[in-house]
C-alpha cells in the first residue's frame, strides 16, 4: 500500500472541521483507509537519517497523519484527493463534475510525434490547467502526487513518466522527438550549466532520487525529448525536466505531458493528476484538452475524462456482501462512494455512473466492495457458511511428504534449493551446447544472472548445495523433493509444474548402487513392483545416454510403459563446472503419475 503523509492542520481546514486522533482513525476505516501513523516531519527525518541530522534539527513539528491507501486509488493519493473523497462519503458535498473544453483548432495546444520516439517511449498524452492559482502547500502537493504516481501506477517511471511545465514561458505546438544523446543540450531543472544527454547522465549518476531513473534510457540509441516550436526542450522523459518551463508559485498555466511505453497508463496518471488540481483553476474542475498528432498522422484528444456507466444487480450485491439492503438503500451508499447511481426503470436494477476519477472500478464486483465499505464491514453480520465442507491435503503434496520421511531414514539429509537458476545451470553445466536445448521458462527481467530461468531439474540446485558443504564428512547424500518448470503449449500459462524426487550420493566412489538402492525403496513404497522381463506392467531401467552423465553409466527410470526419470554416474565435466572433486551418482524422477 503506498502511504501518504498529509499535514493534520491543513486536512482539518480542508474538512472543515478538527478530529481526535482516535476519531480521525475511526473515519478512515469506515472510509476503507488506515492512519498508520501520527508524527512529525522531524521524527520522520530523524528516523532516516539520524537524531543529529542537520536536515532533523531545522524540520518543522507540524503533525503529519500518515496513511495508507488501496494501491488502486490513485485519486487518494494527495491532499485535496482524500479531502474531496470524505466529504464526499461524510454526504457534505456532491460529486463534482469534470469538464473537458477543446478550444479552437487555432488555439488548442498540439503535440506532434516523430516516429523516432518508438524506438524508446512511442506514447505521449498532454492536458492543460489554465488559470490555476498555488499557495505552497497546494504546489508542494502538486510535486507530491506527481512522485506518488511515478513509485505506483508508473511503476518507477518504467511505464509512464510525468512533466509538468509553465505555458506561458514556451511556445506551441509542440514535438516529442527522439535525437541521439549527443545531438541536443540544455539546462536540466535547477541547473545554470547546459549539458547533452551524456552529460545529464554523468550529472545525475550519484544523484539521491535520479540516479535509479538512468538505467531507463542510459544504453538507448536514442534519448526522448519534448520541445517547444522554438526549439527549447521542455522535458527529458523519465529523468529531468528543464529549467527554462519549470513551474513556480506563480504559475498561472501548466501544461503536462505524460510519456509512455503503455498508454492505457499514461490516461490514468493524467486523468488524475487534472482532476485532483482542477479544483485550484478559476472555473473549477475544468480542464483544456491538448491534441497528440501521432506519428501515423492520426490526431487524438487528451485527457479522456470519460464518465461510463454499469448497470448492476441490488441482488446480486446483497448476496456477495452479505447484506440485505433495498436497492434505494445500496444507491444512497455508492453515493458515498463517488459513484453517482440511481434505479432503473425496473427498480431492482441500479445504474452507477463512474467518473474518470475511479480507474480502478473495471468488473461489477469493484462496485459491489465500494458497497460493503459505505455499508460498514463492521455492520455486516457474520454468518455461518450453508454447506460445510472439509478440507484435505493435495494429493501430491499429501504423496511428497509420505515419500520424505523413508528417504531421510535411508540416511539422506533434506534440501531446499531456489527455484531460479541461471541459464548455465541447466544448460552448459549439464553438458548441452545452450540453454535452447531446454524447454525453460525465462524470467523476462531478472534482477541477477543467477535467477534467469525456472529450473528443469532438479540436479544444480542439490549439486550447489554439496559444493557449499565440502567440509563436511563424506558421504554426503543430499536429496530434495520438489517442484520443476517445464514449457508445456498446452497448457494455459505456457508451463506447467512437475513434481520430482531427486537424490545424489556424493562419496570417494559413485556409489551407484546406494542411489539404485533409494529407487528400489521409493518404488516398494508406492507399491510398484521390479519387472526384469521389461513388460509395461512395473518399473525396470533401460540404457541410455545423456549429456550429464558418464557415458554408460546411464539408464531410464520406466514405469508401467512410460519414462518417469534417470538414474546414473554424474559426467565428470558436470562435476567439474559445479567445483566438486569427489564422484557423485544420482537419480531423479517424476512422482506425478502415482498420484
Amino acid at each position: 500500500m503506498p502511504t501518504v503523509g498529509v499535514k493534520r492542520n491543513l486536512l482539518f481546514e480542508a474538512l472543515g472541521r478538527t478530529f481526535t486522533d482516535d476519531e480521525f482513525q475511526r473515519l478512515c476505516f469506515e472510509f476503507g483507509l488506515e492512519l498508520d501513523e501520527v508524527t512529525t516531519e522531524k521524527q520522520m527525518i530523524s528516523k532516516e537519517q539520524g537524531e543529529d541530522s542537520a536536515q532533523a534539527a531545522g524540520a518543522s513539528e507540524e503533525v503529519i497523519y500518515r496513511i495508507d491507501i488501496p494501491a488502486n486509488r490513485y485519486d487518494l493519493l494527495c491532499l485535496e484527493g482524500i479531502s474531496l473523497g470524505i466529504k464526499i462519503f461524510q454526504g457534505k458535498i456532491q460529486p463534482p463534475v469534470y469538464k473537458r473544453i477543446k478550444p479552437s483548432s487555432d488555439s488548442i495546444q498540439k503535440i506532434h510525434v516523430t516516429p523516432e520516439t518508438a524506438k524508446i517511449r512511442p506514447y505521449i498524452v498532454g492536458a492543460v490547467l489554465r488559470n490555476l492559482y498555488f499557495t505552497q502547500d497546494s504546489y508542494n502537493s502538486f510535486i507530491d502526487l506527481q512522485d506518488k504516481l511515478h513509485q505506483n501506477i508508473c511503476r518507477k517511471r518504467t511505464l509512464v513518466s510525468i512533466g509538468t511545465h509553465d505555458l506561458d514561458t514556451v511556445q506551441g505546438p509542440f514535438t516529442y522527438d527522439a535525437k541521439p544523446p549527443s545531438e541536443f543540450k540544455f539546462v536540466p531543472l535547477n541547473q545554470t550549466k547546459e549539458c547533452d544527454g551524456n552529460g545529464v547522465m554523468e550529472l545525475y549518476s550519484a544523484h539521491a532520487q535520479l540516479k535509479q531513473y538512468l538505467h531507463i534510457i542510459k544504453d538507448s540509441p536514442v534519448y526522448p525529448l519534448v520541445l517547444d516550436s522554438n526549439g527549447v526542450i521542455l522535458s527529458l522523459p523519465p529523468i529531468i525536466n528543464g529549467d527554462h518551463s519549470k513551474i513556480t508559485l506563480n504559475t498561472k498555466n501548466v501544461l503536462i505531458e505524460c510519456t509512455a511505453t503503455d498508454l492505457t497508463k499514461a490516461r490514468i496518471v493524467v486523468d488524475t493528476l487534472v482532476c485532483m488540481f482542477s479544483q485550484y483553476c478559476k472555473e473549477p474542475f475544468t480542464v483544456e484538452a491538448c491534441e497528440v498528432i501521432t506519428a501515423d498522422g492520426e490526431s487524438i484528444t487528451y485527457p479522456d475524462l470519460t464518465y461510463r456507466n454499469e448497470v448492476i444487480s441490488a441482488d446480486k450485491a446483497n448476496a456477495v456482501i452479505g447484506i440485505s439492503e433495498s436497492p434505494e438503500s445500496i444507491t444512497k451508499l455508492l453515493n458515498k462512494m463517488c459513484l453517482k447511481s440511481e434505479l432503473t426503470s425496473d427498480g431492482s436494477s441500479i445504474k452507477v455512473t463512474i467518473p474518470p476519477t475511479r480507474h480502478d472500478i473495471i468488473h461489477p464486483c469493484d462496485i459491489y466492495e465500494d458497497v460493503a465499505i459505505a455499508f460498514g464491514y463492521n455492520k455486516i453480520v457474520r454468518t455461518l457458511p450453508k454447506t460445510n465442507t472439509i478440507g484435505s491435503q493435495n494429493p501430491i503434496n499429501k504423496l511428497s511428504d509420505l515419500l520424505r520421511a523413508p528417504i531421510a531414514q535411508a540416511g539422506f539429509t533434506e534440501a531446499l534449493t531456489f527455484s531460479l537458476c541461471s541459464r548455465d545451470d541447466i544448460s552448459t553445466k549439464l553438458g548441452l551446447k545452450s540453454v535452447d536445448e531446454v524447454p525453460a521458462v525465462h524470467i523476462s527481467n531478472p534482477k541477477t544472472l543467477e535467477f534467469q530461468v525456472c529450473r528443469t531439474t532438479l540436479i544444480p540446485g542439490i549439486l550447489k548445495t554439496i559444493a557449499a558443504n565440502k567440509k563436511m564428512p563424506l558421504p554426503l547424500k543430499i536429496f530434495e523433493v520438489s517442484d520443476v518448470v517445464i514449457k508445456d503449449p498446452s497448457t494455459e500459462v505456457g508451463a506447467r509444474n512437475e513434481r520430482r524426487i531427486c537424490a545424489v550420493n556424493c562419496n570417494k566412489n559413485a556409489g551407484f548402487e546406494v542411489v539404485h538402492g533409494l529407487l528400489d525403496k521409493i518404488m516398494m513404497l508406492l507399491e510398484v513392483p521390479w519387472n526384469p522381463n521389461k513388460t509395461p506392467k512395473g518399473y525396470y531401467l533401460q540404457a541410455c545416454e545423456d549429456s550429464a552423465f558418464f557415458p554408460g553409466r546411464c539408464a531410464k527410470v520406466i514405469c508401467d510403459g512410460s519414462e518417469i526419470g534417470k538414474i546414473g554416474v554424474l559426467h565428470p565435466n558436470v562435476l567439474h563446472k559445479f567445483e566438486l572433486t569427489n564422484p557423485c551418482s544420482c537419480v531423479e524422477i517424476n512422482i506425478e503419475p502415482f498420484v
